[in-house]
């Protein structure tokens, strides 16, 4: 019986200014084991894996089927084992590996019928959007825009080696549908002109790790400022990390996490910081350096 292992890396999307179009691969993966059974099982192991549905509600699953259905083939039994490292509902692409890995892992199942734009298109039609499957996918920061066929643009920022990351991880939850729903439904052009401007500047800023281009272009004023109020203590840990030598500081995702980047010299203290300054707060979060996953999605 062929066991395919498909390893897909947790994401961070928007980066500020990039509302739901800059999304990046980050070092951190979930980890599926997939084969051809006799019936139905799901074992799961590692972050929120009693959280893990063990039937057929269960999204790797639901993304399996996505790929029969598309095939116009029957949905095999399989078995399906995840090995979790990302955190649930924190901002940091979690259901995107699920949806990923299973479309990946279906893919593998049926013999790899489909070429990988075929399954991103698949992953977006799941997701309902492409800023954290894109990344997780494909890999490194992704820049993505529609265009004038109905599909999209995938354009990959090269990003500057001496560009770090740290993420906070508190242990609390926010579920994305609460981030969304405190969202206002239009924008006036100020805002929408400062955003696009600071997204230009931001992409230029990863390429080339200009100081002042990062800390400039990672302000926003789409999402974080209606978000922030969300996030207990966001305020606190964003003076915390810019104090220790952050460019700047963003929601990951739709939140909790936090993400700053800064230079790799002084990374692990701006990690320190942002823990620091949550737990005077009383709120206990991980911190983790994280390195850009440049291949992606990989199976063996």
């Amino acid at each position: 019986m062929a066991i395919f292992e498909v390893s897909v890396p947790a994401t961070t999307g928007n980066l500020g200014p990039g509302f739901d179009c800059l999304g990046a691969a980050l070092s951190l993966y979930n980890r599926f084991e997939l084969a051809i059974a006799d019936r139905l099982t799901i074992t799961a192991a590692g972050e929120g894996a009693a959280q893990v549905e063990r039937d057929e509600t269960n999204l790797v699953y639901r993304a399996i089927a996505k790929v029969y259905q598309h095939l116009d083939r029957p949905i095999p039994p399989v078995a399906i084992h995840t090995d979790t490292a990302i955190p649930l509902a924190r901002g940091l692409g979690s259901s995107a590996t699920a949806i990923v890995g299973g479309i990946v892992g279906a893919n593998l199942l049926a013999g790899s019928p489909l070429d990988r734009l075929e399954l991103l298109n698949l992953a977006i039609a799941m997701e309902g959007h492409p800023d954290n499957v894109a990344p997780a996918l494909l890999g490194g920061c992704q820049l993505m825009a529609s265009n004038q066929a109905g599909g999209w643009e995938f354009c990959d920022l090269a990003w500057h080696d001496d560009i770090a990351i740290a993420v906070a991880i508190p242990n609390f939850e926010l579920s994305t549908a609460k981030a969304r729903a405190v969202l206002p439904k239009q924008v006036s052009m100020q805002d929408a002109i400062f955003n696009a401007s600071h997204l230009a500047l931001l992409s230029h800023g990863i390429q080339t790790g200009n100081p002042q281009w990062l800390t400039a272009g990672l302000q926003d004023r789409l999402h974080q400022p209606y978000r922030q109020d969300l996030i207990i203590g966001m305020p606190e840990v964003q003076r915390a990390a810019i104090a220790a030598g952050a460019y700047g500081m963003v929601i990951s995702g739709a939140g909790p996490t936090l993400l700053s980047l800064a230079p790799q010299t002084k990374i692990d203290a701006v990690a320190m910081a942002m823990q620091q300054a949550w737990q005077n707060l009383g709120i206990t979060a991980i911190t983790k350096c994280l390195a850009i996953a440049k291949d992606g999605t990989t199976i063996r």
